[in-house]
C-alpha cells in the first residue's frame, strides 16, 4: 500500500511541483518509544508528514529539523529529517495536566515554529514564523509566504486506531523558476490546490499512492518520479555518548560512577540508554574508548 513512501511529482504544464507521502512504520515507531497522549500523537504525526515533504525540497546533503517551542501546554516538538528521509522526533509537554486541549491553537502560547536547514556542506539556515493559525498546515504555508513569497499548499492527516497510526501529508508550491512565479493565475496553482482540497481521508490512507495521484490529476499532464522510502533512524549511538563524555572532567565522572554505580546516558529520541563505568571513564579519557568498542562487536 506504498506506505512509509515519498512520492515527488512534477505538473509539466505549470510551474508546480507536487508531494505525497504516507506514514506508518515509521511514525509507530516514534510513538513506541515514550507514552505519548493522543493529542501529542497526532501532532507528532502531522509534523513527522511535514518534515518528510520539506526534507523533500532540499537540493542539497543534509538535513532539516522542524521545531515548535511555546509557554503553553506543549513545550516543545521536534521532527529531525535527512535529504535521505530518515527521520526521528521528540516532544515535550506539561505532564501536570490531567487532560490537554484538542485544538491547535490551545496548545501553544507564544508558540513559534522554527524550521532549520543544515547542510553537510555549507551554512544553516533558519527560519521562524508565529503559530498564529488553527493549523499546523497553516502555519506552514504562512511560512513560506513570509519567508519566500511562494504559495504552498500544505495538507497534514492522521489516523490512530487501537492496533495502528498513520499520517499523511500532501504538499504543492509554486515552482520559483521566474520573477511571475509567485503570480498563482499564471501557474496554475489555485486550480491544482482546489483539487488536492478535495482528497478524503478514506482514499489517503486506504488507497495506493498512484491510485491516489491518478483519482486527483486525471485530467492534468503530471510527471511522477520514483518514490523514496522513509525510515525511523535514531543518529544517536555508544561512541557519540563516549565522545560527549569526553568534554567533562575524568574526576566528575569518577564520583558519577563511584556515587550511583554507573553514567547512564539517555536519547532524547528514541530512550535508548547506555551506561558507562570506571574501565569505561578511563578509557574515554585515555582516546581508546572507540578502539575498545570496535573490540568488543
Amino acid at each position: 500500500m506504498s506506505f512509509d513512501q515519498l512520492h515527488r511529482y512534477l505538473f509539466n504544464q505549470a510551474h508546480v511541483r507536487g508531494e505525497l507521502v504516507r506514514l506508518e512504520n515509521s511514525y509507530q515507531s516514534i510513538l513506541d518509544s515514550y507514552a505519548y497522549p493522543p493529542v501529542i500523537q497526532k501532532l507528532l504525526g502531522e509534523l513527522m508528514a511535514a518534515t518528510s515533504l520539506l526534507t523533500a525540497t532540499l537540493k542539497f546533503e543534509g538535513d532539516i529539523a522542524l521545531q515548535l517551542q511555546s509557554d503553553g501546554p506543549v513545550n516543545y516538538a521536534v521532527i529531525n529529517g535527512t535529504h535521505d528521509q530518515k527521520l526521528r522526533g521528540v516532544a515535550r509537554w506539561d505532564e501536570s495536566l490531567s487532560e490537554l486541549p484538542t485544538d491547535f491553537s490551545q496548545l501553544f502560547q507564544k508558540g513559534v515554529l522554527v524550521i532549520t536547514i543544515t547542510p553537510t556542506d555549507g551554512e544553516r539556515y533558519q527560519g521562524m514564523v508565529a503559530l498564529d493559525k488553527p493549523t499546523l498546515a497553516e502555519c506552514i504555508e504562512g511560512y513560506f509566504q513570509q519567508s519566500e513569497q511562494l504559495a504552498t499548499k500544505v495538507i497534514l492527516r492522521t489516523q490512530q486506531t487501537d492496533t495502528s497510526a498513520k499520517a499523511c501529508g500532501m504538499f504543492l508550491q509554486i515552482l520559483p523558476t521566474s520573477s511571475q512565479a509567485t503570480i498563482t493565475e499564471d501557474t496554475g496553482f489555485d486550480h491544482l490546490s482546489k483539487l488536492t482540497e478535495t482528497i478524503k481521508d478514506e482514499e489517503l490512507f486506504a488507497l495506493p499512492a498512484e491510485d491516489i495521484l491518478y483519482r486527483l490529476y486525471h485530467q492534468e499532464d503530471v510527471e511522477v518520479y520514483a518514490p523514496a522510502d522513509i525510515v525511523f533512524k535514531c543518529s544517536c549511538s555508544r561512541e557519540r555518548s563516549a565522545n560527549a563524555l569526553a568534554a567533562v572532567e575524568k574526576s566528575e565522572l569518577l564520583n558519577i560512577v563511584a556515587t550511583e554505580g554507573a553514567i547512564k546516558m539517555n536519547c532524547q529520541y528514541c530512550h535508548t540508554e547506555y551506561r558507562f563505568d570506571e574501565i569505561d571513564v578511563h578509557a574515554i579519557h585515555a582516546g581508546t574508548f572507540a578502539m575498545d568498542t570496535q573490540s568488543d562487536q
